[in-house]
C-alpha cells in the first residue's frame, strides 16, 4: 500500500509515528508538504503535483493539517479525494470539525450533550446573549483556536463582557459556554479509530488554570472510560464524518459532556498516558479500509 501523510512538518512526533508504523507493515509512504503541492482542475483531466512530479498511485492519505493551512490543505486532500485516494478524515469532515461553532451545531442536532453554548455578533445583544446562557463563570473561546489557545475564563458577567469586546475589537469570531466546575479542570481525550476507541487519557490541569491540555502544562494519565463515554466519543466522530478524531469530554454531574472533537489529534500525550500503539492501530484500519476498496 502507498501512503501519503499531508503535513508540514515530516519530524513532528505524529507524523514520524505514523511513518514508521507504516513501514513497519511493509508500506510505502511519503510526507508531504500541502503547501507544495498544486493541482490541476479540468474534466476528465485532474492533476496534483508535487515539487515538479506528478502525484500517482497513491492508496491512502492521512491528513495532518494544521490551523494555519486548513483551507489550502483540505483543498489539497479534496483533489487527492476526487482522485480516488482513501482517507480517513476527508476534507468536508476536517472543515466540521475545525469550526468549532459549526462543529457542536452539528453534534447537538445528533442529541450528543455538551456544555450550553450561546454566540451573538452585535454588541448591542450582548446582555441577552449572556442571559440566555446564565450566571457565571463563563468559558470564551476563539471558533478556530486549538490546543488551549485563544480560550478564557471569566469569573463575572463584567469580566465576560470585556472579554467579548476584546474579541470583537479584534474581529474575531468567538463562542461563549458554560463553565462545568465539577470537572475541577480535568478532561478526557478519547482517540478514536474507526468505530471504536482505541486508547483514552484522563488530563489534569495544573494548579490555578482551567485548561487541562498538555500544551498548556497539563498532564495525563490512562484513564478508564464506562461504555456511555465510549459510546458518546464514537457516535461524535461519526456525527462529523471523522474515522480519526480526538473527542474531549468532561465528566459532570449531569453525565458526560462533548466539549469539542479534534480531527488532527497528537499522538504523543496519549500514546505515552495509555501505553498504547495508537499509529499502528491507524496503519491497521488503513489496511481493512483499502483491502475493502479494492
Amino acid at each position: 500500500m502507498k501512503i501519503a501523510i499531508l503535513s508540514r512538518n515530516a519530524r513532528l512526533y505524529s507524523t514520524q509515528r505514523l511513518v514508521d508504523a507504516a513501514r513497519e507493515r511493509g508500506h510505502v509512504v511519503r510526507v508531504l508538504d500541502p503547501l507544495r503541492c498544486y493541482v490541476r482542475i479540468a474534466p476528465g483531466n485532474m492533476a496534483i503535483r508535487y515539487k515538479g512530479k506528478a502525484l500517482r498511485d497513491i492508496d491512502a492519505a492521512i491528513p495532518r493539517i494544521g490551523t494555519q493551512s486548513t483551507f489550502y490543505g483540505t483543498a489539497v486532500l479534496r483533489q487527492l479525494e476526487m482522485m480516488g485516494v482513501y482517507t480517513p478524515n476527508p476534507s468536508d469532515a476536517v472543515l466540521r470539525a475545525r469550526d468549532k461553532l459549526r462543529c457542536l451545531q452539528i453534534l447537538a442536532s445528533h442529541g450528543l450533550q455538551m456544555p450550553a453554548t450561546v454566540f451573538g455578533d452585535n454588541p448591542d445583544d450582548t446582555n441577552d446573549v449572556l442571559a440566555m446562557l446564565g450566571d457565571p463563570p463563563h468559558v470564551i473561546k476563539l471558533n478556530e483556536g486549538s490546543q488551549g489557545t485563544g480560550v478564557v475564563l471569566a469569573e463575572k458577567r463584567s469580566a465576560s463582557q470585556s472579554v467579548i469586546e476584546a474579541f470583537r475589537g479584534l474581529y474575531a469570531n468567538f463562542l461563549v459556554q458554560e463553565f462545568i466546575a465539577e470537572a475541577n479542570g480535568s478532561d478526557l481525550r478519547c482517540f478514536v479509530v474507526g468505530n471504536k476507541v482505541v486508547a483514552a487519557m484522563q488530563r489534569e490541569a495544573t494548579p490555578g488554570e482551567f485548561r487541562a491540555n498538555l500544551h498548556r502544562g497539563g498532564t495525563a494519565s490512562k484513564a478508564r472510560l464506562s461504555d456511555e463515554e465510549k459510546r458518546i466519543a464514537v457516535r461524535a466522530a461519526q456525527a462529523l464524518g471523522l474515522g480519526i478524531a480526538g473527542v474531549d469530554l468532561l465528566r459532570s454531574n449531569r453525565g458526560p459532556l462533548l466539549l469539542e472533537v479534534n480531527a488532527s489529534p497528537g499522538l504523543e500525550g496519549i500514546e505515552a498516558a495509555s501505553g498504547v500503539d495508537v499509529a499502528g492501530k491507524i496503519i491497521e484500519a488503513l489496511e481493512s479500509r483499502v483491502r475493502k476498496k479494492k
